[in-house]
């Protein structure tokens, strides 16, 4: 398969790295959705990178309930900071994670 350049790539199984970015943009993805989260389980994701790396990310919220993150993780050279800067709700197990 040939890589789109500032495509996404394919879809992976969550990585305990992956986990860690959900925990940490966690806080703003409940105030986005206006509720809070008993579980927040990443599941799978695609990158992209750009000026810094977007991750596409599907995380279990709980049931059978499921939300897309799309996080920005910026270069170290620009403090290598997490941003949370869109989210989708409602999705389930089998939606697929793709670019948005």
């Amino acid at each position: 398969m040939s890589m789109l350049c500032g495509g996404t790539g394919g879809v992976s199984e969550a990585t305990e790295e992956i986990q860690n970015i959900c925990e940490s943009v966690k806080a703003h993805a409940e105030k986005q959705a206006g509720k809070t989260y008993d579980v927040f389980t990443a599941k799978s994701y695609k990158s992209q990178v750009v000026a810094g790396t977007n991750y596409f990310i599907k995380v279990h919220v709980g049931g059978d309930d499921h939300v897309h993150l799309r996080v920005w993780k910026k270069l170290p050279c620009n403090g290598g900071e997490l941003e949370l800067t869109k989210m989708q709700q409602s999705k389930s197990h089998q939606d697929p994670v793709e670019y948005f």
